[in-house]
């Protein structure tokens, strides 16, 4: 079982920056493969970012491809999010999640979730 914690998330004006976190507990993280997901206003959950284990692979949803990098530091226990050139639309809550097993863009597939850090972007 893994405990994911989400921090990291504020408001922002367009064109910024932000660096989400996602703490995580147990001792088989580097094991994981973690996702980033968010979830707009009156929107659903959508994916955003994956990292395997070692982070040897990533994958990005084309909204924010080029502009958000995913990257994680086992030692620490920790999924990051790097935002830049953010603009209103990334405005959500974000979650990090965890599976096990393959890569996936799927939401359904990740079977720990933390509970989400507000990111606003202001016009």
């Amino acid at each position: 079982q893994v405990t994911l914690v989400e921090s990291g998330g504020e408001l922002v004006q367009a064109g910024g920056s932000l660096r989400l976190s996602c703490a995580a507990s147990g001792r088989t993280f580097s094991s994981y493969t973690m996702g980033w997901f968010r979830q707009g206003p009156g929107k659903e959950r959508v994916f955003v970012a994956t990292i395997t284990a070692t982070g040897a692979y990533t994958y990005y949803a084309d909204s924010v491809k080029g502009r958000f990098t995913i990257s994680r530091d086992n030692a620490k226990n920790t999924v990051y999010l790097q935002m830049d050139s953010l603009n209103p639309e990334d405005t959500a809550v974000y979650y990090c999640a965890a599976k096990v097993g393959v890569r996936s863009t799927n939401p359904l597939s990740y079977a720990y979730w933390g509970q989400g850090t507000q990111v606003t972007v202001s016009s």
